[in-house]
Formats: C-alpha cells, structure tokens, sequence
C-alpha cells in the first residue's frame, strides 16, 4: 500500500487543521491505521490509531480531547482533525498502516511522506 498524507500547514495557536492521507493499491479497509509525528532530534510518536471498521480509536494522552482520528473506507482516506493546536504540536506527521495488527496497534508496517503542522504561539 502507498500513503499520500496532506493538509498540514502553518496556523496560529487555538486553530485547527486538518490532515487527510489517500491510500493506494489496496483497500484501506484491510488495515489498522494510525497517525505519527517527528520532531527534530526526537523520535517518532503515536499520536492516534482507528481500527478497520472505526469501532475503536486509541490517542495519545497529549492529545486526546483535542484530536480525532476518523476514516472512509469508500474514499480510501484517514484523517486526523487536529483542534485547540498548541506550539508543542508542531511537527511532521505522518500516516500509517498495519496489515498484520488484529486489534488496535502503535506498531505499524506502512508509512508515508511525512506533511508539516506548524503551530505558531
């Protein structure tokens, strides 16, 4: 499966984005899907997953309450709705997918491009 993320941009502190990723050769409904972010010098963290059928979502304490992960397996994209953004948010993020996961993961097999959020205090 390829993973095209977008959305990502520069908005001012309390704004919201938001980052959608289309998947490609294969159905996206096969797999567990999930959000990451970098930054400089640090490593990668999860940030939100959702299951196949979206019965389940997990999320990063630094952000639960504040993003949703959905997904539509008809157009073949995730998304991650980022509200209330913070400085600390700045990062790359990146989308990721999981074929071999039979229930809610933060260890995935796929990833893409990474698109840059930043957030500006």
């Amino acid at each position: 499966v390829q993973l095209q993320a977008s959305g990502g941009g520069l908005v001012q502190a309390g704004g919201s984005l938001r980052l959608s990723c289309v998947a490609s050769g294969r159905a996206l409904s096969s797999y567990i899907m999930g959000w990451f972010r970098q930054t400089p010098g640090k490593e990668r963290e999860f940030v939100a997953g959702i299951s196949r059928s979206s019965y389940s979502t997990d999320y990063a304490g630094s952000v639960k309450g504040r993003f949703t992960i959905s997904r539509d397996n008809a157009k073949n994209t995730v998304y991650l709705q980022m509200n209330s953004l913070k400085s600390e948010d700045t990062a790359v993020y990146y989308c990721a997918a999981s074929a071999q996961a039979t229930a809610l993961t933060r260890s995935y097999d796929y990833w893409g491009q990474g698109t840059q959020v930043t957030v500006s205090s």
